[in-house]
């Protein structure tokens, strides 16, 4: 079964993941970011997370709601629980990302339960018209985009501040 799973899986998917793991590793080290290329992973992160939300199902147009409502939560516990420096360099438009494996850890996560709900909504389409699957993959992808909209914002609000910013 796992076999057929794998093979039926479009090679795009495989592309995805590819390019989540090397940005991961990326992660892992102290690099200077352009003030730009800070929002291509949150960006990648939610259009992967709204491609599996379903808008005209069981909540209807409520998912989005739902799905808002968690990236808020997920995005203000990133924001209080970040504590490190951000340092900025206007002159060269960038910003100095420490390296962490918590980025790869939630790509990670977000690819993986992707994945899992695509492949069990096509194994039981009955899932989909039951609420709790449907709360729960949204909340699920929610908190994960809030994850990287709050880390983005921190980013954000240091770079505007043209100092260094830090949360006690």
């Amino acid at each position: 079964m796992i076999q057929q799973i794998i093979s039926h899986t479009p090679v795009y998917v495989w592309a995805l993941l590819a390019f989540l793991v090397y940005r991961g590793v990326l992660a892992t080290r102290d690099r200077e970011v352009a003030f730009g290329k800070l929002f291509i992973i949150p960006a990648v992160m939610v259009a992967i997370s709204v491609a599996g939300i379903n808008g005209h199902g069981l909540l209807g147009a409520g998912v989005w709601g739902v799905w808002l409502t968690a990236m808020a939560a997920g995005a203000a516990l990133t924001w209080l629980a970040g504590k490190e420096r951000i340092a900025v360099n206007h002159d060269a438009g960038t910003v100095l990302q420490r390296g962490s494996w918590v980025p790869l850890a939630m790509m990670l996560a977000v690819f993986v339960s992707k994945y899992a709900v695509a492949v069990t909504s096509a194994m039981h389409p009955a899932l989909q018209g039951r609420i709790m699957f449907v709360l729960a993959v949204s909340v699920l992808f929610g908190l994960f985009n809030g994850f990287f909209v709050g880390r983005l914002l921190r980013y954000v609000a240091a770079y505007n501040r043209q100092t260094t910013f830090t949360i006690a």
